[in-house]
């Protein structure tokens, strides 16, 4: 497997049956994996952050944004005094929420793993040698279901 398609070579092009190309998720896709990521922990994290985050993460795959979920998630555990805390016998639940702050941290350590030039090569291999040759042209074949929330 690759995420090169470029890489293959003539033989193992033509041994794929489907060659699809799924795009970054949009910014519903990436509410959804925000919200998912969050669903199950303590968190302080409003709509206008969700907003804010949003914008930020502008051009994230869903391990991306899987990436920037699981490194906000460890902010509590790094505050100082946790470890001693935890050590003397206080329960999980009475950490802190994740705030909107260990977010802004984690978009420092987690960027977007793809970039503009990596991009426009995929485009280009799909419109060559891709199943749809576009994506509207993906959208008729699969009866008017709309892309973009899919990881990469």
């Amino acid at each position: 497997a690759t995420y090169r398609p470029q890489q293959l070579d003539d033989a193992a092009r033509r041994r794929l049956s489907k060659r699809l190309l799924i795009p970054l998720p949009d910014a519903a896709g990436r509410r959804e994996m925000l919200t998912r990521g969050l669903a199950d922990l303590v968190h302080a994290i409003g709509e206008a952050d969700i907003g804010s985050l949003l914008e930020a993460t502008d051009g994230y795959s869903g391990s991306d944004m899987a990436a920037l979920c699981r490194e906000a998630a460890m902010g509590p555990c790094r505050d100082p005094g946790f470890e001693a805390a935890l050590l003397s016998g206080v329960h999980s639940s009475e950490m802190r929420p994740i705030r909107l702050s260990d977010f802004e941290d984690a978009l420092g350590a987690i960027r977007a793993s793809v970039g503009p030039g990596e991009l426009a090569a995929f485009e280009e291999w799909n419109r060559n040698f891709g199943s749809f040759q576009s994506q509207a042209a993906k959208r008729q074949a699969m009866g008017g279901v709309s892309g973009g929330g899919g990881s990469t």
